[in-house]
């Protein structure tokens, strides 16, 4: 079970029939409440419960729903923040994710209904289940219902102002299907900011094995083509990190279709291309990422899902 997704739009629609709503910077996920109990699923249909355990208990008791939302935490300027949420989003022990979960406390912002006692609503416009979700009495749980608003424009700037990730623009009348991508859901980030996959990394200068950068490349139908190396971004601690997830990819040869240049090549660990990493870059459109900034890696994602993130 994978959620619906939202297509990149190119301007904010307006009108009755669309309603705008903040874009989140944090984990995606479909809560599965029964008898009392609440499953969380990740984007990519992996079980994540024993990471939020804060957010997984029932807020409604026994009754019956499914739900999709997305787990933030905030930054120390009150701005939710993808990375805040790094060490918690791949925690399954369940001591260090209640001691994370009091030192980096999460909200799970429910923007869809899909199911409530028992009845599916997937077939229902959405004005119609964001009706019934406003509805249900969530007050006083980590689960938080956001504002839906009419005018998509002021909404889009109000966020840029406030330096939150951006805006999703939905067609009010739209189903829910899942694991698809609709063109009835609209995002506009403020920030180019997407995943890449890893397929090699670099070692300081000087050192064999202090990994310095990595080699990032876009999951294309052609292939996995290369789109730079990005090594702003990766200090002491990710980099120990990085390299202890890398280490066992090991490969021979470079994953990416096309060629890397020598520059990059020379010196290079190619990898199994398997781990997903976030990159803000400067500008959109290029073979080659500009200035680009290693924002964490995405363990709620995998390459294949990377195809039409753009």
């Amino acid at each position: 079970m994978r959620p619906m997704l939202a297509t990149k739009g190119t301007h904010v629609p307006s009108g009755a029939d669309w309603s705008h709503e903040v874009k989140w910077d944090g984990v995606r996920i479909l809560a599965d409440t029964r008898e009392g109990r609440t499953r969380m699923w990740s984007r990519n249909a992996n079980d994540v419960t024993p990471a939020w355990p804060e957010i997984s208990a029932a807020p409604l008791g026994d009754r019956d729903l499914l739900v999709d939302g997305e787990v933030i935490a905030l930054n120390d300027r009150g701005i939710p923040d993808f990375r805040v949420l790094q060490d918690r989003m791949h925690t399954r022990n369940a001591t260090t994710a209640r001691r994370l979960s009091q030192q980096v406390p999460a909200t799970f912002m429910v923007f869809d209904l899909l199911r409530l006692d028992g009845t599916d609503l997937t077939e229902q416009p959405l004005e119609r289940r964001r009706e019934v979700l406003a509805g249900l009495d969530l007050a006083g749980s980590p689960w938080q219902v956001p504002a839906a608003y009419d005018d998509g424009d002021m909404l889009h700037e109000a966020t840029r102002q406030q330096g939150l990730e951006g805006i999703v623009s939905k067609r009010l009348s739209s189903r829910y299907s899942f694991d698809t991508r609709t063109p009835h859901w609209l995002k506009f980030a403020h920030r180019q900011r997407l995943s890449y996959v890893v397929g090699g990394w670099r070692p300081q200068e000087g050192t064999t094995d202090r990994l310095a950068a990595v080699l990032v490349g876009e999951q294309t139908p052609d292939g996995l083509l290369y789109r730079g190396r990005v090594g702003s971004g990766i200090g002491g601690k990710v980099s120990a990190m990085l390299a202890e997830l890398l280490e066992p990819l090991a490969r021979a040869d470079s994953p990416f279709t096309d060629e890397v240049p020598r520059v990059d090549a020379r010196g290079t660990h190619w990898v199994e291309p398997l781990v997903v990493v976030d990159v803000d870059t400067h500008g959109s459109g290029y073979d080659r990422l500009r200035q680009p900034s290693y924002q964490g890696v995405r363990h709620d994602l995998d390459p294949e899902s990377l195809g039409a993130q753009t």
